[in-house]
């Protein structure tokens, strides 16, 4: 068992810790001593793009299984002993990862850690629990389809990539989640759910030295610790994707166009993400943004109007999302490809750069306000980065971005071939083509 300090802290608080139990299961905490409540994540590098098209779905229906019970709890009980002690429990999947994750009083740390280790260690996954979640997915998926504003972001993804892993939906589809089969839940389940694929993170009013007592007692009583197995690196590459440019349109009767354009980005430990963060923030990150200003304020030609940044381990995603009325649609995507050619010829002005790297701090800053978010921070820095950044160390690389970084990231990304998904009222044979190539 090797225990190290990440990141030192001051006066007691903010304190790092990361220890390797037997068998590759790592344990890391940060200490906020001035709280009383506490937060305890268990991370699974495994999400929708580790499956096959034989388990597509699989991931993610893991996170319904593993809360309908173990050989020591059925479901009401992991639930009850939670919620009994007045906290909350839940669990979210992604494409490169799986979370579940409780949030209790200081006090009841042993409870937390108990419930969340046997559920990831030991759920029984019967074929009666996966008929039930099969019908409870099915209805997630429906809700999910009836909220345009949701399906074009996963449209944009699957002309973006195409029919590759990181392409096709977290949630599976309906074909893939009525064919699954318990068995290859199952084979998914124990392939992938081991010590050495899993990050156990805690927040709050903590001591390490108990936490990590804690961990390895829940573990061994699953009889899951032990031997000389290694933690499985972060996912710092994969098979790359191939650049693509095209249109998506989704015939519906829907009051609003939505609207995804956009094009792949950085990868996740790209050193030039602080300057697209920057970029980003310039040309749509906020209500005083290029694209919201020129959209919304000026024009008055959409409700919503924005531009996002999102990274996995080989790529990455630059959108603009605009809803607006359908016969707006041509308009709104001029402006966009405009603006877009506008930031990369005459690059953003030096306000606008304070006003990002602004944005961009107290955006970190007021995000770790809590002992969840704080969590997330140190278990998929464990889990995902090859470093762990200490607070100050980001906002020293995002005060340090330079107007040329900016450029030159702007002429790398935005000159990327891009791709349009739109859902609304249109043919699908409806030719955007001149506003994709530009």
């Amino acid at each position: 068992m090797i225990t190290t300090t990440l990141h030192p802290g001051k006066d007691g608080a903010g304190v790092v810790k990361r220890t390797v139990l037997p068998g590759g299961l790592r344990v890391v905490t940060e200490s906020m001593p001035t709280v009383r409540s506490v937060a305890v994540g268990m991370w699974v590098g495994i999400g929708s793009r580790d499956e096959s098209p034989q388990h597509m779905g699989s991931s993610h229906f893991l996170e319904h299984l593993l809360f309908k019970g173990t050989p020591t709890r059925d479901a009401l009980e992991i639930s009850a002993a939670i919620e009994g002690i007045g906290g909350e429990i839940n669990a979210f999947t992604s494409k490169e990862y799986t979370c579940y994750y409780a949030r209790i009083l200081d006090e009841d740390l042993r409870v937390a850690i108990d419930v969340l280790a046997d559920v990831v260690t030991s759920s029984l996954i019967t074929e009666e629990d996966v008929e039930a979640e099969r019908g409870v997915i099915l209805e997630e998926i429906a809700m999910h389809d009836d909220d345009p504003s949701d399906v074009v972001h996963e449209q944009f993804s699957a002309e973006l990539y195409g029919d590759t892993p990181v392409g096709r939906p977290i949630l599976g589809t309906i074909d893939s989640i009525t064919a699954v089969t318990r068995d290859r839940i199952a084979e998914y389940y124990r392939r992938y759910y081991l010590p050495t694929h899993t990050v156990v993170s805690v927040a709050g009013n903590v001591d390490h030295e108990r936490v990590v007592a804690l961990v390895a007692a829940a573990y061994e009583r699953a009889g899951a610790l032990g031997g000389d197995a290694s933690p499985v690196p972060p996912r710092l590459s994969g098979p790359g994707v191939e650049l693509r440019s095209g249109t998506r349109v989704v015939n519906r009767p829907t009051e609003q166009a939505n609207l995804v354009l956009g094009t792949t980005a950085l990868t996740r430990t790209d050193e030039r993400r602080f300057a697209l963060g920057v970029l980003n923030a310039a040309l749509g990150g906020g209500m005083s943004s290029r694209l919201f200003q020129e959209i919304r304020e000026k024009r008055g030609l959409a409700y919503s109007a924005y531009s996002y940044t999102s990274a996995l381990a080989d790529t990455g995603q630059f959108g603009i999302y605009v809803g607006c009325l359908p016969s707006k649609i041509d308009d709104v995507l001029k402006i966009c490809r405009e603006e877009v050619l506008r930031v990369v010829t005459d690059g953003i002005t030096e306000e606008e750069i304070v006003r990002g790297k602004g944005q961009m701090r107290g955006g970190l800053v007021l995000g770790l306000e809590d002992t969840g978010s704080r969590m997330s921070r140190i278990g998929k820095g464990e889990l995902v980065f090859d470093e762990l950044l200490s607070v100050d160390d980001l906002l020293g690389r995002i005060e340090a971005v330079t107007p040329e970084q900016i450029a030159e990231v702007a002429s790398d990304v935005l000159t990327r071939p891009m791709s349009l998904a739109v859902i609304g009222p249109y043919k699908e044979d409806r030719d955007f083509s001149a506003v994709v190539t530009g």
